[in-house]
């Protein structure tokens, strides 16, 4: 059994990886802010489903905040890795307040790897993203693919901590595996992101909101496989960058046809002006992830888009409030 510190612990993917390790009997220290970057009450929900369980100890805190981090480090020794998946997102928000997504991602990476290596922490995991690959990137896109040209502050923001980390791993000998995350859904996803607003939209009669034709592309992996991929990222692996996610595409009119078509509701589409923050496509080759890690995804849309449906339904009474902007 292992202690493992891991940050954004209400977050979509963080919220899975806890619910995993504590299955397999270990203890998390779980670090959240708690933040309104998309509405608290479904990071509330996420987290009232852990507080409960064995092992699991919760904090609210902000890894901005060095001396927090350290008293919360001194009361759980030894600490075996940390799981660094706490970040702003959000890739239109960026825009917007670019100066917060500095602050967390940036500085509160640094302050994660100092309080990794100030105490003898040798395992550091870093949740980063496909947007780093900008636009018109190689389908399926390969790791070395072109990195250096963002589109928006949050990926800029997302590249510069792989680098910081990187730098740490050079000069203290960090093991550091980042994962570039795609598009990930599942049940109690973010509701800023695509597939949870359709899915509310389309049950509640609400327009379904498309910037552009709706023929741009993402590839979508469930939360089940993410998860499972990430712990097996605590591997030593030295520095490693790894896709993990996005290996089966989907246009944005095809998804709102599946989720029609599951719930046997009519979707009233509205189109609007293409978001130059957006990429057209993404697709990941996650070759890396299954040579290094043995990882393969397992559940596939036609699966998991119902199990998303289907939590909803059964939460509906609070989930169809949730804001969507």
């Amino acid at each position: 059994m292992s202690i493992y510190l891991v940050t954004g612990a209400a977050g979509f993917i963080a919220f899975k990886v806890i619910d995993l390790l504590l299955e397999e009997g270990h203890q998390v220290i779980g670090i959240d802010n708690l933040n309104t970057a998309y509405d608290p009450r479904i990071k509330h929900w996420r987290l009232e489903q852990l507080t409960s369980r064995s092992g699991f100890t919760f904090y609210h805190a902000d890894i901005c905040d060095r001396r927090h981090l350290e008293e919360i480090q001194a009361s759980h020794q030894p600490i075996e890795a940390v799981i660094h998946l706490a970040a702003r997102a959000g890739v239109r928000y960026s825009v917007e307040d670019p100066w917060s997504f500095v602050d967390s991602n940036i500085t509160g990476t640094l302050n994660l790897l100092e309080l990794s290596r100030r105490n003898g922490i040798r395992k550091f995991v870093l949740a980063s993203t496909s947007g780093v690959y900008g636009n018109n990137p190689p389908l399926p896109t390969r790791e070395d693919a072109d990195s250096s040209r963002p589109l928006q502050p949050y990926a800029a923001s997302k590249k510069s901590s792989e680098l910081l980390a990187h730098s740490y791993h050079h000069l203290h000998g960090l093991d550091i595996t980042v994962f570039r995350y795609f598009t990930v859904y599942g049940p109690a996803g973010r509701p800023d992101l695509a597939l949870f607003r359709f899915i509310q939209w389309i049950v509640e009669n609400h327009p379904v909101l498309v910037n552009g034709d709706g023929m741009q592309s993402r590839g979508f992996t469930h939360l089940d496989d993410i998860a499972r991929g990430t712990l097996l990222g605590l591997k030593p692996l030295g520095y490693e960058i790894i896709n993990l996610g996005g290996h089966q595409t989907v246009t944005v009119n095809e998804l709102i046809e599946r989720v029609s078509k599951i719930t046997g509701k009519t979707a009233n589409i509205m189109n609007l002006p293409i978001n130059c923050a957006d990429i057209r496509a993404s697709w990941a080759d996650t070759g890396k992830a299954r040579d290094l890690l043995g990882w393969e995804p397992k559940v596939t849309l036609e699966e998991g888009i119902p199990r998303m449906v289907d939590w909803y339904l059964k939460e509906r009474s609070w989930a169809s409030q949730i804001i969507t902007e």
